[in-house]
């Protein structure tokens, strides 16, 4: 006799796909809270009941009443696709005409030499490695709090970036002013490892079912992280030593360096490919290649985009009125 299947229920089967494709956490956390959104904004009513137009009235609302940004809403359009696609199975063809709102060219920022140097020691002594690491290797916010004990190799000053943006694989550079600080933290989390392990603790989150392969695979010390948090996670069957958030400790730091420009964490790829861009000296050794390959970027458009800013451009050109004063015409007073 055959057992009733029970069905899960929508979210959860959204969840399931995401998985099943191998997508990023924080994918699967955005789109499920665009779904959300959209089933509140349709009055609670089921997507299998809805279709395109109520895709565009969603997207039009947020967009028009809520005036969000262009990459906001194609990131909403991309979780109600997927939802419609992958879990309901519906290959509508409105969905087709439901264009994508164009992403308008923006500028990162870059940071001068004393901005840059103002904010490391303006923060905290136990977040100015952190810090410092971020600007000095180029790694995004969450590959530096995921970082293991494995990937740093301090011999060789090489930092192996583990499942970094797109889910690729990279190594970038360790600077030398930071081998020591990093020998020191790793002790620090060495010393917090045992201290958890002799309280019968002491595992973390380990990748695609590492921990069922290898059985202790959550304890050894390779797959510490080099930032591990004060405080475990509790949970029912153990404690997790999780990585610290340290991106919290970034903006106030800039505010007492006195720094006027608006950046954050995400701010830091911009300043470590500023030096290798602008110094074209051959002591560098580096072009926009190996640039791209040190910040892990798919294609050299996005690299260079990072170099628009760095040339002098318009401000290479002298203006009219400098030449002026500068043959004598005036003498710069007003």
């Amino acid at each position: 006799m055959p057992t009733d299947v029970v069905r899960p229920r929508l979210l959860d089967q959204v969840r399931d796909r995401i998985r099943f494709k191998h997508y990023s956490l924080r994918t699967e956390q955005a789109y499920v809270d665009w779904i959300k959104r959209f089933i509140r904004f349709h009055g609670n009513r089921h997507p299998s009941d809805l279709s395109a137009p109520h895709i565009a009235a969603f997207l039009t609302h947020r967009a028009v009443e809520l005036n969000v940004a262009a990459s906001t809403q194609n990131q909403a359009q991309s979780a109600l696709l997927f939802l419609f696609r992958e879990v309901l199975a519906r290959e509508l063809p409105l969905l087709d005409g439901v264009g994508r709102a164009k992403v308008p060219v923006r500028l990162p920022v870059v940071l001068t030499p004393s901005e840059v140097a103002s904010v490391p020691g303006a923060l905290d002594i136990s977040h100015r490695l952190f810090g410092e690491l971020l600007y000095g290797t180029g790694l995004r916010v969450m590959e530096a709090c995921r970082l293991r004990v494995k990937d740093v190799d301090l011999s060789r000053r090489a930092i192996l970036v583990r499942n970094g943006k797109g889910g690729k694989d990279r190594i970038t550079v360790c600077p030398n002013r930071l081998v020591q600080p990093l020998r020191a933290q790793l002790r620090r989390a060495g010393e917090m490892h045992a201290r958890d392990l002799g309280a019968g603790f002491g595992t973390v989150w380990l990748p695609q079912a590492l921990d069922r392969k290898y059985a202790n695979a959550a304890r050894d010390w390779c797959w510490q992280y080099v930032f591990p948090a004060d405080s475990p996670l509790h949970r029912p069957a153990h404690r997790n030593r999780a990585a610290t958030p340290h991106q919290r400790s970034i903006v106030p730091a800039r505010d007492a360096g006195g720094s006027p420009s608006f950046w954050h964490c995400q701010t830091g790829d911009t300043p470590y490919a500023a030096p290798f861009v602008c110094d074209a000296s051959a002591r560098i050794g580096s072009d926009i290649r190996t640039i791209q390959e040190l910040l892990g970027h798919a294609d050299v458009s996005t690299t260079m985009v990072y170099t628009h800013v760095l040339n002098r451009g318009g401000c290479g050109v002298v203006s009219p009125l400098d030449r002026l004063a500068s043959a004598g015409g005036s003498d710069g007073k007003r």
